[in-house]
């Protein structure tokens, strides 16, 4: 009998690839969101469009004058909201090859827009401008996916067009009003005179809804203004640009509309990532304790109830992690940075009737921590899995916080969880460091049989990161002191430290990618803690390579650092490459660059005490440099630190010492 033929195996569907979005203008005030080509002109293709709440309400806006479309000059970013676009137009009214009338579109993330046109000519001219509008009202998801529909029919509305799909509706006005408006092509016509040198402006406004602007979802600004200023300029723009990007991507809680919190990024990820949020809002208490309250009592809302084994802990989604493992849960990361930002901001200057109320579910947090142990004494993430050693430094940070939060809000349990670091401490040496022959290095994971995963990846960073306990004095770290060395040598090396920041994964362990998340490519964030971690630890060399790679790529990227990006080893006249599918701007990305500006100083704040105490980067890596519009104690806070790297305190609360 012949033998029974096997069913062909039929592959997965691939799943599409997010359209790029490296080469993209983008204007965010969430929930409201622009994506531009550099010419400025929405041609419809692609992810470009104005969109709000997730939706695109236009995808096409192409501007003719005098019927063609302008020569694109520059695009550029005026700030986190707003873009320009210049471009010209040669009429023919002059002879030779100048142009005789400049364009500049200002475009708005709440979907305004104000075009206009200057004569350039030594004559009047008459000019005919059309603006050819569309919109599929699709959602960003399908957008992404490739399954975006056909452009909609269009109707006249009373001063511009309308597009309705469902419950959906988009409208766009004009100011003027059109001199004609055709719906069936979806133009808007207007006759222009211009005499010599005079300049006509026509907005559009591009809403959901019959109304005035588009909603933008501006909450009350919990960040500080603050300033950077001294010798190397780009510690300014730096600053500037991080907070305007963090500012901008704050979302209200629908719940309680009164609190918000960061969203991971655009274009991608408009919506709450529970541990990016805490993280952002972390980097940013210099800034004041606001953002991190509103962040932490949305997170509280979410914890999960009752008395089961997922009691107490904050959900999240999974997270690719690199070839080398599965993906991780963010819910885990999430619940253990919960009490270790909360009592971060109690030593900021959080009111303590507000740390009192978000108490209970840091002590939650933890109470779900004690039991989800594995046998090994170790936190699998997911459970069961890895046991990845960013995980145990999480774990530790929120034990040792944890109880000196407890401790200082006169709740019971810190003794314990003291001890509780103690053991974690010593089962994470024995079993986590692999020995060798140039030292050794931390392994990235245990697999669940207890073997461990030798790749040296940026997640070690988060060994270097303590936190701040009471005093200005740090917690302990999981490594002892030689093999912090040792972990900051490996760190600094070339094969980690690119020149433009830090590697997610060293060169020549396998499955390293420069474009590969986790894999190979340059996060910010993970950069900004080793930079801090290290500056903390003592080894400014390392620290000061690393923020000044950091600078350097944010100077590339025009201030705007994306989520990640590629680095090839740095030499002459190289520079970092974009991730073509890289969220920018995105949270932790932002506020990495409050982050590691904020670390030249050495803030380190205890408002219950009222101290602070400042430990400066040695060497003073950017020269002298001043801070400003900072918040300690909720009362404005400014310090010096002078090419020496000596740090001095200018402006500060009345009742706040310094300290040694």
């Amino acid at each position: 009998m012949p033998h029974p033929v096997p069913p062909a195996r039929v592959p997965p569907p691939r799943r599409p690839d997010l359209p790029p979005v490296h080469g993209a203008v983008i204007c965010v005030a969430a929930p409201c969101l622009v994506i531009s080509p550099e010419h400025g002109q929405l041609t419809g293709r692609g992810v470009d469009g104005v969109y709000s709440s997730g939706r695109r309400l236009l995808s096409r806006c192409v501007l003719r004058v005098d019927g063609r479309e302008p020569v694109p000059v520059q695009g550029r970013s005026l700030g986190a909201d707003r873009a320009a676009f210049t471009s010209t137009v040669r009429t023919g009214a002059e002879a030779g090859p100048d142009p005789d009338v400049g364009v500049e579109r200002i475009r708005h993330a709440d979907g305004t827009e104000r075009i206009t046109l200057r004569s350039f000519a030594a004559r009047p001219l008459r000019i005919p401008v059309e603006v050819s509008l569309g919109t599929d009202l699709a959602e960003l998801a399908d957008v992404a996916a490739g399954r975006a529909g056909p452009d909609l029919a269009a109707g006249v509305h009373a001063a511009g067009l309308r597009w309705t799909s469902g419950q959906a509706q988009a409208v766009t006005a004009a100011e003027p009003p059109p001199d004609d408006a055709l719906a069936s092509a979806g133009l808007l016509r207007w006759q222009l005179e211009l005499r010599p040198g005079e300049s006509r402006t026509i907005e559009l406004r591009t809403t959901r809804d019959r109304g005035g602007r588009a909603p933008v979802g501006h909450v009350a600004n919990p960040l500080a203004d603050a300033r950077a200023e001294g010798d190397d300029p780009r510690a300014e723009a730096w600053l500037r640009s991080s907070v305007a990007d963090l500012r901008a991507l704050l979302l209200r809680d629908p719940r309680e509309p009164a609190d918000a919190y960061a969203a991971a990024g655009v274009p991608w990820r408009l919506g709450l990532a529970p541990a990016e949020a805490l993280w952002a809002a972390r980097m940013a208490l210099p800034l004041g304790t606001g953002l991190a309250g509103s962040t932490l009592r949305v997170l509280a809302r979410t914890q999960s109830p009752g008395r089961g084994r997922e009691a107490g802990k904050i959900p999240g989604p999974l997270r690719g992690a690199g070839p080398q493992l599965p993906p991780g849960c963010t819910g885990t990361e999430a619940t253990l940075a919960f009490p270790t930002v909360l009592a971060e901001s109690r030593r900021w200057g959080m009111p303590e009737e507000e740390v009192a109320q978000l108490l209970p579910a840091a002590e939650r947090c933890l109470d779900w921590l004690r039991g989800a142990l594995g046998e090994d004494g170790f936190l699998a993430d997911p459970d069961p899995g890895p046991r990845r050693c960013e995980t145990q430094a999480h774990a530790h940070r929120a034990a040792l916080l944890g109880a000196d939060l407890l401790d200082g809000c006169g709740r019971p349990g810190a003794e314990e969880w003291r001890e509780w670091a103690v053991d974690l401490r010593e089962r994470f040496e024995a079993r986590f460091w692999v020995e060798g022959p140039d030292g050794g290095r931390p392994a990235a994971a245990l697999h669940p049989d207890g073997r461990p995963l030798p790749r040296l990846t940026a997640a070690a960073a988060h060994l270097l990161d303590t936190g701040l306990l009471g005093g200005g004095g740090l917690a302990p770290g999981l490594l002892d002191r030689v093999r912090t060395e040792q972990l900051a040598r490996l760190l600094g090396s070339p094969a980690m430290d690119s020149g433009w920041g830090l590697r997610s994964m060293a060169l020549r362990e396998p499955g390293h990618n420069p474009f590969g998340y986790r894999a190979g490519a340059v996060r910010p964030y993970e950069s900004a803690v080793a930079a801090v971690g290290l500056s903390q630890a003592g080894f400014e060399k390392e620290a000061t390579a690393l923020l000044r790679g950091l600078l350097d790529a944010a100077e590339n990227f025009r201030y705007r650092l994306p989520e990640m990006y590629a680095a090839e080893q740095r030499t002459a006249g190289s520079a970092p490459l974009p991730h073509p599918a890289a969220c920018r701007p995105a949270a932790v990305a932002a506020a990495s660059g409050i982050h590691a500006l904020l670390s030249l100083a050495g803030i380190r704040p205890d408002a219950p005490a009222g101290t602070v105490a400042l430990a400066p980067l040695a060497g003073a890596p950017l020269g002298g440099l001043r801070l400003s519009g900072l918040r300690v104690s909720g009362a404005p806070f400014a310090v010096r630190i002078s090419r020496l790297g000596l740090g001095m305190v200018e402006e500060a609360a009345d009742a706040l010492q310094l300290s040694g």
